[in-house]
């Protein structure tokens, strides 16, 4: 079980200044309707994943969009679907004023985005098919009943924090096993491998100023949450219950630092 009453700070910089906030607990989830990539499509992603790149247990890569967005008719209506959608959850316009990319995962460890990615929110559009596979956010929803866990499926929409511990992990599972995610790629004709796209989600992301008013209002962040006076560390980092902490890739569950490993 996770700890239900865990607090999470983010400390994120905003320009040259490090500033606080809090982590919300919110994710906004939805479904929409997007047809299948085209088979062209599918089979250029086959080809990139077994041959170009090791796409393990657990990672989350980037995928070439310029490249896919020639093979793939259908790109702007999925790209409109996720707007309307995100229009109607109160981030109209957001999108399209926003960085986009194309990633793909096989399954994903238990972990935050907080160094990196601390001053914005997250808003995915999946792009494959029902394999079995959810999304698990352990602390969502103030930790209650084990957090969220949204199935994946195509046209499923999600915006959450970037420090909301999250992974993606077996349907019948309570934690991440790279056992659950065994390559399955045949190295002997890498040109025309075995069922490369197993257990992948393909999925655009967008990133959302976490301080744009729209967001504030849809996620209930608050900011600059430490005193002025704490001893607040110099980096960028997600705060547990006010301590420095790592994520347990595998459990989702908070550990000292002295404990990891």
């Amino acid at each position: 079980m996770h700890d239900a009453s865990t607090t999470l700070t983010s400390l994120y910089w905003h320009d040259d200044t490090l500033r606080s906030r809090s982590v919300s607990g919110i994710v906004l989830s939805g479904v929409v309707d997007v047809p299948a990539p085209p088979e062209r499509l599918v089979a250029d992603w086959t080809r990139d994943i077994a041959s170009n790149m090791a796409l393990a247990a657990g990672d989350v890569e980037p995928m070439p969009l310029a490249r896919a967005r020639m093979r793939w008719p259908d790109y702007s209506q999925c790209v409109q679907a996720a707007y309307d959608w995100t229009a109607s959850q109160g981030l109209p316009g957001l999108l399209s004023a926003s960085d986009i990319a194309l990633m793909a995962c096989r399954g994903a460890r238990y972990h935050h985005d907080g160094e990196q990615y601390g001053g914005f929110v997250f808003c995915n559009l999946f792009l494959s098919d029902d394999c079995g596979l959810d999304v698990h956010f352990p602390y969502a929803g103030n930790g209650v009943d084990g957090g969220y866990r949204i199935p994946l499926k195509r046209g499923t929409m999600l915006v959450f924090d970037t420090c909301q511990p999250h992974a993606v992990i077996r349907r019948d599972r309570d934690g991440f096993d790279d056992a659950d995610f065994a390559n399955p790629t045949n190295p002997t004709n890498p040109a025309n491998p075995a069922n490369a796209l197993d257990d992948v989600q393909m999925f655009l992301t967008w990133e959302l100023p976490v301080d744009d008013s729209r967001v504030v209002k849809a996620l209930g962040m608050a900011f600059d949450v430490l005193p002025s006076n704490s001893a607040m560390p110099q980096d960028a980092q997600v705060l547990a219950n006010g301590a420095a902490a790592v994520l347990c890739a595998n459990s989702g569950r908070w550990l000292p630092v002295s404990d990891a490993v």
